[in-house]
């Protein structure tokens, strides 16, 4: 048995090699088919082209192994001139034209058709040169090693002094906002009084309105900014009733481009419970603090929900960015949870034409998503899901760095639309898609569920089945 098999595989391996040798034609034979003429040009760029694939491989073995920097190397390599001087024909005809197309004139752009001849010729030496150049990204040029010793030193000190800079910035940015907390004391009273008018607990005294009033006059004399409030209502018994300034901060969230984008319809039932948005510094740590305190509502049983931010110092320039942040589980009340949708659709077996109405709950896109705690990924991992989320987390703190410095200290702004003349937004500037990102991507698999709906066994009805029973479709 194992000579017949040896003799089998043999039998195969020649059978291909007959073919291969019967079929494709050698070099040799292709030339024997072609005219005098088109040989000649043929073997004339043949040359040629070997010639131009060595010098670009000199040159690019001469840049990976020098000690220069990257720039100045290149700049040394003029290039290779592909052009043939003696060639008198210019006209494109199949006696003048290439049957290969020629490298790219420099080494320092070297095309992808290149990188794939070289593969296909020398992998080795391609591997080689990859990982040479490889590791040269981010790595020194060997440039200020090969200075004299006097010159190294002087570049020796001017990295002390530009240490002793960063130093003086890490300072400077601390006490930045060491003085952000201290002036956060001195508005506390001011955003006390606006959250006492809005909630209706007080009203504004006669100079407040007064003072007001000329501000607003003074806003409608003043072209560059329309008011997102445009005629004022007659008084009725509408206006009596009124408590506050109803939904304020509803109205201030949707003016702001990116939070309308966040808000759906199914949320603005809930954010019209929202009493008052409140920043906090830390007190232990760089970082601050966003409160939504909530009326009683029929949506969560949280009175306040929050999101913590803490600030990480960077070593290179010391200022403060955003190290992480930790969001607040909301306990959702079941019959009203924004976080997910369910959706119902009919189930048929495939050869009984029974029929069965299933709930599926899925994930919903909600402004509520942003007090969600979303895990750093490794920073080892380039996965796409590992993007997706690194794209979540750096908007996230967009909108934390918006609510801080926008939203909270100008929310009144926000409400009549003022704000959106000095920050210079344009809501038609904002494509629809503007915060697809902010949300979690989930798969549609709907097309599999009704797949596996014709696959449905046909089994014995359940205590949930018998709840819900199935209905006779007659064909």
């Amino acid at each position: 048995m194992r000579k017949v098999g040896i003799i089998s595989f043999v039998g195969i391996v020649g059978t291909g090699l007959l073919l291969r040798y019967t079929i494709v034609p050698d070099e040799e034979k292709m030339l024997k088919s072609l005219s005098p003429e088109t040989r000649a040009i043929y073997e004339r760029n043949k040359v040629q082209r070997r010639e131009q694939h060595d010098k670009i491989m000199e040159q690019m073995i001469e840049s990976a192994k020098s000690d220069k920097p990257i720039w100045k190397k290149m700049s040394e390599n003029k290039g290779v001139n592909i052009k043939n001087e003696k060639q008198a024909d210019t006209a494109p005809t199949p006696q003048n034209t290439p049957i290969f197309t020629a490298p790219l004139p420099t080494a320092a752009a070297v095309s992808s058709e290149t990188a794939d001849a070289l593969a296909t010729q020398n992998p080795a030496l391609l591997s080689m040169l990859q990982g040479r150049l490889g590791s040269l990204i981010g790595a020194p040029s060997g440039y200020i090693d090969s200075l004299p010793k006097a010159v190294r030193e002087r570049v020796d000190g001017l990295r002390c002094l530009q240490q002793q800079h960063t130093d003086i910035d890490k300072k400077l940015h601390l006490e930045i906002f060491e003085l952000e907390k201290k002036y956060s004391e001195l508005y506390a009273p001011l955003y006390a009084r606006r959250t006492e008018i809005v909630q209706g607990a007080a009203e504004p005294t006669d100079a407040e309105k007064e003072e007001g009033a000329k501000i607003a006059e003074a806003e409608k004399e003043d072209a560059e900014v329309e008011s997102g409030i445009t005629e004022a209502p007659e008084d009725g018994e509408d206006a009596e009733e009124a408590t506050g300034i109803p939904e304020f901060w509803l109205t201030a969230l949707r003016n702001h481009p990116q939070l309308a984008e966040l808000i759906t319809d199914r949320d603005e039932g809930a954010i019209k419970f929202l009493r008052d948005i409140r920043l906090v510094y830390l007190s232990d740590k760089p970082g601050f603090k966003l409160e939504f305190e909530f009326a009683e509502n029929p949506y969560f049983s949280n009175s306040v929900l929050s999101k913590t931010y803490v600030y990480e110092q960077s070593d290179v320039a010391g200022d403060l960015e955003f190290g992480s942040a930790q969001g607040t589980e909301i306990d959702w009340k079941p019959e009203n949870d924004l976080s997910v949708t369910v959706e119902t659709k009919k189930q048929r077996h495939k050869t009984s034409n029974r029929t069965r109405v299933v709930k599926k709950t899925v994930p919903a896109e909600t402004f509520f998503s942003f007090f969600a705690t979303v895990e750093e990924p490794e920073s080892d991992d380039d996965s796409e899901l590992a993007d997706e989320t690194r794209d979540r987390i750096e908007l996230d703190y967009e909108l934390a760095e918006e609510f801080k410095e926008k939203i909270v200290p100008c929310a009144i702004d926000w409400f009549t639309g003022k704000a959106l003349a000095y920050e210079g937004l344009d809501e038609e500037e904002y494509d629809d898609g503007f915060m697809d990102d902010y949300y979690d991507d989930e798969d549609d698999d709907d097309e599999d569920d009704d797949e596996d709906d014709d696959d449905v066994d046909d089994l014995s009805r359940s205590a949930k089945d018998a709840a819900e029973p199935p209905q006779c479709k007659n064909q």
